[in-house]
C-alpha cells in the first residue's frame, strides 16, 4: 500500500464548490500553500481540500479498507452482510465492527460500520459506546502523517465509520466528548462514494450548509465549531456503493 501512498494534493479549483449562507460571517479563502480553502463561519474555521489525495492513493485506500479472507470485494453487497456473518470475516487490515445502541430498551444496531485506532490507552466514549484503540498500521500511520502536514496539529486516534451504501447515515450531532479537550481540531478524510456532509448551527437550524465529501477529499474542523454547529450524514437513497471517513482526533488525558 504504502508503495502507491505518495505527494498528492492537485490543483486549485476555480471556486469552492459549495455555497455557503449569504450573511455576515461566511467566508473563503484559496491557501495556496496547503491547496485547498480555508473557511470562515461564525464560531469557527474549516479547511477543505476537494482532491487531498490522488485517485491512485484514494482507489487503493478503498481496496486497502476492504481486503478480507471471504468475499470479492467488488461483487458483494456489503449492506446484505448480517452482523453475526460479518463477524466471521477476516479483515485483512482493518477491524471492521457492528456497534449498538439501546434505545427504548431495544438494542440497535448503528447505521454504519466502525473501527477506532490510536495509541495506547486512547479509549473514545460516543453515545454510550466504548472504544478501546486498535493499534496503528502503516496505512493509516500514512494517511495521518499527510494530514497533519496541513492540519497544524498531531493526533494521536482515528475514528474510521463506513458507509455500506446511501441507506447507512449519522445524525445531527456534535464532536464534542469531553476526552477531545475544549476547541478540538478533528480532521476529516473521504474514500468512496460521494455523501452530504451537512452543517447547521444549534440554534437557528436554518443557517445551514452542504459540504460535498468526495473521494479523496479533506474536511479539518476547528476552533469553536463544536460548541455552535452540528453536523451529519443523511440517507442518500441513489448511493449504492461504500464510503469511508475517517476523523482524526486528540484524545486528551
Amino acid at each position: 500500500m504504502l508503495d502507491l501512498f505518495e505527494s498528492s494534493i492537485e490543483a486549485s479549483p476555480n471556486q469552492l464548490p459549495f455555497v455557503l449562507p449569504d450573511v455576515n460571517g461566511f467566508s473563503s479563502q484559496w491557501d495556496e500553500s496547503r491547496q485547498g480553502f480555508i473557511i470562515q463561519i461564525p464560531n469557527g474555521v474549516l479547511f477543505y481540500a476537494s482532491q487531498f489525495f490522488a485517485q491512485k492513493i484514494s482507489d487503493r485506500s478503498v481496496e486497502y479498507f476492504l481486503e478480507n479472507d471471504t468475499y470479492e470485494t467488488q461483487q458483494v453487497d456489503w449492506s446484505k452482510i448480517q452482523p453475526d456473518d460479518l463477524k466471521q470475516v477476516k479483515f485483512k487490515n482493518i477491524l471492521w465492527k457492528q456497534d449498538f445502541i439501546n434505545l427504548y430498551g431495544k438494542k440497535i444496531p448503528l447505521p454504519r460500520l466502525t473501527s477506532w485506532y490510536g495509541d495506547e490507552g486512547k479509549a473514545y466514549k460516543y453515545s454510550g459506546i466504548l472504544s478501546q484503540p486498535n493499534p496503528w498500521n502503516r496505512g493509516l500511520l500514512y494517511i495521518k502523517e499527510q494530514i497533519e502536514k496541513v492540519a497544524g496539529t498531531q493526533f494521536n486516534s482515528v475514528l474510521m465509520n463506513w458507509y455500506r451504501s446511501g441507506e447507512d447515515y449519522l445524525n445531527w450531532h456534535t464532536d464534542d466528548e469531553p476526552e477531545l479537550g475544549k476547541n478540538p481540531t478533528i480532521a476529516s478524510v473521504n474514500f468512496g462514494e460521494t455523501r452530504d456532509f451537512q452543517v447547521r448551527h444549534k440554534d437557528d437550524h436554518q443557517l445551514k450548509f452542504t459540504v460535498p465529501l468526495q473521494h479523496g477529499s479533506l474536511l479539518i474542523m476547528s476552533g469553536e465549531m463544536q460548541h455552535f454547529w452540528e453536523h451529519a450524514v443523511p440517507k442518500r437513497k441513489k448511493v449504492q456503493h461504500s464510503r469511508f471517513n475517517l476523523t482524526f482526533r486528540m484524545i486528551r488525558d
